[in-house]
């Protein structure tokens, strides 16, 4: 079995840190086998070099290799990419086509992005994990392959299972073996070395004399946070190699191709405040929704009360202050007169109206009552009704769906309504 340190010299991986080192060994402990890996880590730590070694170690080393980015194959054409079609499948489909699988019989596919597969090829995959078959986009014959699976993912896979984007029995299937490759930032021991030999290959590449950091530039070096990674301080060190012309690199220097550090983002206070002032609107929203859900509530409640009594006249005294709260004191108090809004039919001619209002209870809103009743409008009705569809077209820019929703009636309900009071 070779030894971490060969492996590293074979494939030009560089660093001493330990967490590197374990995810190597693991790698090489692997190889023989045909168990499925899911490589992990964030974005540009140079997942790409596990699988490789995982191929070159095996029995399927003569096989093909095949890398597959999932996030890069538009969803429309995934299956077909992975698993080939027929002629005819779909539009465009000329002639058959094999597929990954298909090609790579008896080798390896490497699946990058693996979370970023859609629902439906995750079904297709899990099958393939599971007994090595698959069958071609609008074909109906089962084919078998025999290939070695290793994926890799910077998605949190149990976030990504919770929200539903990923099958559970799918994870358990591929992270078999799971090896986790550290960030950047959690090897700084490394991060000096990474640098000399990328601008070592840069020199060499653009012939010109190799850069060098200050003691201070390499210190502001080790403690920046890498967010981007090994892939991210590869592009700074080709920046500064061919943009500046003095090859001793200071601190000063080093910061202006370092984002965050020279305000060429925003900080994080102006994020944080960014998102102070937007949970401020989200909060006004949300007390605005509130009281408006509070109004229907009530609005409902005295309507049934109206349904189910004989007489208006006791359930105005009942509910004089939640009349008032509802259509203020000087138009409920007008005169001494029984108010019109109030002059409901003492029995509902719809005998089953009183009972949809109990069934639906929270769901059913004073403007339902009104739709379910096949009974002639009073004029205050039909005012507080207009100036309720107003005041949600206006709250929410003319959207009638979104109007609609606040209001408790459907969408075609209100499109009556608009055209029934010329809106």
């Amino acid at each position: 079995m070779e030894t971490v340190q060969s492996i590293k010299q074979r494939f030009s991986i560089i660093g001493n840190d330990t967490g590197l080192n374990r995810a190597i060994e693991k790698a090489v402990q692997v190889a023989p086998t045909d168990i499925s890996v899911l490589v992990t880590g964030e974005s540009g730590v140079g997942k790409e070099s596990i699988p490789k070694i995982i191929h070159q170690l095996s029995h399927r080393k003569h096989g093909k290799y095949i890398a597959v980015n999932c996030g890069a194959i538009p969803e429309g054409t995934i299956d077909s990419e992975l698993f080939g079609h027929e002629k005819g499948a779909f539009t465009g489909a000329t002639q058959s086509r094999s597929g990954y699988f298909e090609v790579a019989n008896g080798g390896t596919i490497f699946l990058d992005e693996v979370g970023e597969l859609p629902l439906t090829t995750q079904v297709r995959l899990l099958r393939v994990l599971e007994n090595g078959e698959f069958i071609k986009v609008g074909s109906s014959t089962v084919l078998k392959t025999d290939v070695r699976i290793v994926a890799a993912t910077n998605v949190n896979m149990f976030e990504a299972i919770e929200k539903e984007k990923f099958r559970e029995d799918l994870y358990y299937r591929l992270s078999t073996i799971e090896i986790l490759l550290p960030a950047l930032r959690e090897r700084k021991d490394d991060i000096h070395l990474l640098f000399r030999k990328f601008a070592s290959d840069f020199a060499l590449k653009y012939k010109m004399p190799t850069i060098r950091l200050d003691d201070n530039a390499v210190q502001a070096l080790i403690n920046y946070r890498w967010s981007g990674n090994v892939r991210q301080l590869r592009n700074v060190a080709e920046q500064i190699s061919v943009l500046e012309s003095s090859r001793l690199i200071d601190a000063v220097t080093l910061k202006t191709y370092l984002p965050n550090m020279e305000g060429n983002f925003p900080t994080v206070q102006e994020k944080n405040k960014s998102q102070s002032d937007f949970s401020t609107e989200r909060e006004i929203l949300y007390k605005v929704l509130f009281d408006m859900k509070s109004d229907l509530n009530d609005l409902k409640k005295l309507t049934m009360e109206l349904m189910q009594n004989d007489n208006p006249s006791d359930v105005q005294k009942n509910n004089e202050g939640l009349i008032q709260k509802i259509y203020k004191k000087e138009e409920v108090l007008e005169s001494e007169k029984e108010p019109e809004f109030l002059s409901l039919p003492a029995k509902p001619q719809n005998e089953n109206a009183v009972e949809i209002v109990k069934d639906t209870e929270e769901k059913y809103t004073y403007i339902d009552a009104i739709e379910e009743e096949d009974e002639e409008e009073t004029l205050s009705l039909h005012d507080k009704e207009l100036e309720l569809i107003k005041k949600s077209l206006e709250r929410h820019k003319g959207k009638r769906k979104l109007a609609a929703d606040e209001l408790g009636i459907s969408e075609r309900t209100l499109y009556r309504k608009i055209k029934q009071y010329d809106l």
